[in-house]
């Protein structure tokens, strides 16, 4: 069992982080999250966790992220957060991921990911940077905080603004810990092989008669057909 930690950086309501026309970079990280764990459910012998509040209400102290991480005593970390710079819209633009300074492993980690990461967005790839971070350095495990565009930039709010993109990331990242860890898809479940059962047309006063029969039939696990006579 593979034991990933997700955590959407920050809060909704945390000071300063936010565009300068005023959205939180919480709910850019969210959607990013939520797709990360919706499509890690589709593999195989992986257990998740979320180390920051779902609804974003409280921004969960950094400490308290990292002991939840470590109590659950995850693989791997991965946080995501949305960049800024001077706070007021301007041309920078990239896509940069951090591993903690001399960790080997959160440095292959993140050459899992970062690839992945940048072809999402579709930004300058800004590489693979070390970083001091309190996530990457009080984990246990190998941790990675991605920062997936400008907050403040004119270029790459266009696509934190898109939730296609930012739906994107979310997979591709997850896509990334699969490859990291060779995960395999879970087996697609297969339709239910009902008894068939033929519904006559003509043995009804109407046609939408028998159309609800089948409707209720199929409810019941049976496959059905109409016979117009």
């Amino acid at each position: 069992m593979v034991k990933i930690a997700i955590d959407a950086g920050h809060g909704v309501n945390t000071a300063g982080k936010r565009t300068p026309s005023g959205e939180r970079e919480w709910t850019f990280n969210n959607k990013v999250v939520q797709a990360l764990t919706n499509r890690l459910n589709d593999y195989q012998n992986v257990q998740v966790t979320r180390l920051d509040d779902p609804t974003g209400k409280r921004d969960v102290p950094l400490k308290e992220r990292t002991d939840k991480a470590n109590k659950f005593k995850a693989d791997v970390l991965i946080s995501c957060h949305h960049n800024a710079n001077t706070g007021k819209w301007g041309a920078w633009t990239g896509t940069e991921t951090y591993h903690y300074p001399n960790s080997t492993n959160g440095r292959k980690l993140a050459q899992s990911i970062h690839p992945n990461v940048v072809k999402a967005y579709g930004l300058r790839d800004r590489g693979i940077k070390s970083a001091n971070f309190h996530v990457l350095r009080e984990s246990k495990m190998p941790a990675i905080l991605i920062e997936g565009g400008f907050m403040d930039s004119t270029i790459d709010i266009k696509k934190l603004r898109d939730d296609k993109v930012l739906t994107r990331a979310g997979r591709n990242i997850a896509d990334g810990v699969a490859k990291h860890f060779k995960l395999k898809l879970k087996p697609k479940p297969q339709a239910s092989k009902g008894k068939l059962y033929k519904v006559q047309v003509g043995a009804f006063s109407k046609k939408a008669n028998a159309d609800r029969l089948a409707n209720e039939l199929k409810k019941k696990g049976y496959s059905t057909y109409i016979v117009h006579e």
